[in-house]
């Protein structure tokens, strides 16, 4: 059982890359087109991490730490999240405060990092990055409270190992649907923000890295791979995984689980658009809103 649970961070750093890659592929798929191999994000991870990097003059330390916290903070946030219904590694009371403050303080040192450049473009992708966290913070913070009144833990392992055995079909409903929205959101996919975009006025994430390159950028990369693959683990262990016969079969349902995630994001971005940016905000509204009613749902 312990060595399941030091296998889902291993098995989450090999498999992230693939996340983007799959979305493409769906997408490529819903337009009638190939899209990129199987083998395309490691390939590119591989070409930047070799590449020497260059900064500018106007630049500090601040700039270089931006890209290695960010990833850093992922591999902690990855020690604390379980999967397929099994124990994290790391596991104590209140440690699902800890990963959204270990998710803010990436969030803090890549927005310091873009304004260290003093580029207008990037400290406008910083200042709406900020903007929408507002929004998306205290939504799953909400969330992962009706998790903690509902299974009366206060540690994500035992919460979703609970959760792997339940059949909570309410409670689930409104929270998949504020997770799927919170995942958009924070991984800044469509509706939300085009990760293809190469309109500097449109953009979010993509804006605020606009100066990185080599190795920081191939830290960028993976990093937001890493993003995908920890809050589709929040998301995909809602679902019932812990009638499944053992630790490595649930392991291997719960990373299904986040491909699958992945294939509905392909999905979603392929028939739906960017809404306005003055929109936004209400969309991540409406995600704290389910999460506050999934939460009223456990008070009885």
């Amino acid at each position: 059982m312990k060595l399941a649970s030091w296998l889902h961070p291993i098995l989450a750093v090999a498999l992230a890359p693939l996340l983007p890659v799959l979305i493409q592929r769906v997408k490529a798929l819903f337009a009638g087109r190939c899209g990129p191999p199987w083998g395309q994000g490691y390939r590119d991870l591989w070409k930047l991490l070799r590449k020497g990097g260059t900064y500018s003059r106007t630049t500090t330390w601040v700039f270089r730490a931006g890209p290695i916290v960010q990833f850093a903070c992922l591999l902690v946030a990855l020690l604390v999240v379980p999967a397929g219904g099994l124990s994290a590694p790391v596991a104590f009371d209140g440690d699902w405060i800890l990963l959204a403050y270990v998710l803010g303080l990436g969030r803090f040192f890549t927005v310091s990092a873009a304004l260290d450049t003093g580029s207008s473009f990037e400290g406008m992708g910083a200042s709406r990055e900020v903007q929408f966290a507002v929004f998306t913070e205290p939504a799953l913070l909400i969330g992962l409270a009706a998790l903690a009144r509902e299974t009366q833990s206060l540690s994500l392992s035992p919460i979703y190992a609970e959760l792997a055995t339940g059949w909570e079909l309410p409670l689930r409903i409104l929270l998949g649907a504020g997770f799927f929205i919170l995942y958009l959101a924070e991984n800044c996919r469509i509706p939300v923000d085009d990760p293809n975009t190469h309109l500097e006025l449109t953009m979010i994430h993509e804006v605020m890295v606009l100066d990185h390159g080599a190795v920081d950028f191939g830290f960028i990369q993976w990093g937001s791979a890493l993003k995908l693959w920890v809050l589709g683990a929040l998301w995909a262990g809602l679902l019932p995984l812990g009638t499944l016969p053992g630790p490595l079969t649930r392991l291997a349902a719960g990373a299904g689980g986040i491909l699958a995630l992945a294939v509905l994001t392909g999905i979603v971005e392929s028939v739906t658009a960017r809404v306005r940016l003055l929109r936004v905000p209400q969309l991540l509204v409406g995600a704290g809103v389910l999460c506050t009613l999934g939460l009223l749902l456990t008070i009885r």
